[in-house]
């Protein structure tokens, strides 16, 4: 793993949406995790990983 997905993956488990906006822009990625984090914090998390480990 790279310097840079090392960050963004902890970034990503501080501030999932924020991991997500800098990984995947502000799309549809975004709104979703946005939506999690609001219904429960563990499904943004875990989307947020999902979005920012993918190639």
């Amino acid at each position: 793993m790279d310097t840079n997905k090392l960050l963004l993956v902890i970034i990503a488990i501080l501030l999932p949406p924020v991991g997500v906006f800098l990984k995947a822009g502000a799309g549809k990625d975004l709104l979703i995790n946005i939506v999690l984090c609001l219904i429960f914090w563990f499904p943004g998390l875990l989307h947020a990983l999902w979005v920012v480990t993918k190639d």
